[in-house]
């Protein structure tokens, strides 16, 4: 019987301390409601109101009737995959590269990775805006070591689209797959050489594996990233790189209706929800499937 009240009082302690705890991220969830819940919020009771202010489903309705809309997001889902395929290709090199050097020489290295993040982004666009223009420093030393004889068109089309937002988004995924990468205990590898295994055999087996949450996490930034950026494809692409961002502001600055930029907004956040819901999905079911055919 004298258990009772102490099982009482440790039940009501416990209680206390949640409270406690919820006390301290209210603040964080209030600023949350107000920064991101709201808008939201708002966006999505823009994009059901008509021209006159009644509601409709009008705005969605366009979207799918009207195929341009269609092209838009053909070419947001196209250049996104590309560069995130590219950051892919140059990414993994260069972080596998990084992971193995010694500590002070990865960090010394890594400042070149980082320095990109450290200027504007609206500056490192025009810079290579200037860079690859008919009359840039690339066409001009092209042309003056022989590689071509005519300027190549390099800016205003997908090319320099591509280029510019590679040159964005790779650190993003540089980051966590050298932590990915550094976190791996080389032993590992070791073992595997010592039970025969090839050195690309260890690899395949054992590094890349290990690595793969990194990756995972870096492409999944980057490629959320790129379905709404708008400097870079507005200034490389001239105009012939529409993105959905690019459609939003034309909506906004030159129609003035925000009932079709909400709809649009409301589109791709949902499709950005979906892709980050299929991934984490997708992550755990790999978790749970066995590896090796063995349980």
């Amino acid at each position: 019987m004298s258990d009772l009240p102490n099982a009482l009082a440790l039940q009501r302690n416990a209680l206390w301390e949640r409270l406690g705890l919820a006390s301290l991220i209210m603040p964080a969830l209030l600023l949350i409601m107000v920064t991101m819940l709201l808008p939201v919020g708002w966006l999505f009771y823009l994009s059901v109101l008509s021209d006159s202010g009644a509601f409709s489903w009008e705005h969605y309705q366009r979207m799918w009737e009207q195929p341009s809309y269609g092209r838009t997001f053909a070419t947001t889902f196209r250049v996104s995959l590309l560069t995130t395929g590219i950051c892919i290709l140059l990414a993994y090199p260069l972080a596998y590269f990084l992971s193995e050097l010694p500590k002070r020489a990865a960090n010394l290295c890594m400042v070149a990775v980082l320095l990109p993040l450290w200027t504007s982004l609206l500056v490192r666009t025009y810079a290579w805006l200037v860079l690859l223009q008919r009359r840039g420093l690339i066409n001009n030393w092209g042309i003056e070591l022989g590689l071509w004889d005519e300027p190549l068109t390099l800016v205003h089309n997908l090319a320099g689209t591509l280029i510019g937002m590679v040159h964005v988004m790779l650190p993003f995924l540089v980051l966590p797959l050298y932590a990915s990468m550094r976190a791996i205990d080389r032993n590992y590898l070791r073992a595997a050489a010592n039970l025969g295994a090839s050195p690309l055999r260890s690899f395949w087996l054992v590094f890349f594996p290990l690595a793969l949450p990194g990756l995972s996490a870096g492409v999944l930034i980057v490629f959320i990233l790129c379905l709404g950026f708008y400097v870079t494809p507005a200034v490389l692409g001239g105009g012939k790189v529409i993105m959905v961002s690019s459609r939003i502001a034309n909506d906004i600055e030159i129609f003035f209706n925000w009932g079709a930029a909400s709809a649009l907004g409301v589109v791709l956040l949902v499709l950005t929800a979906l892709l980050i819901l299929g991934t984490a999905r997708l992550t755990r079911l790999g978790n749970i499937m066995p590896s090796g055919g063995r349980p």
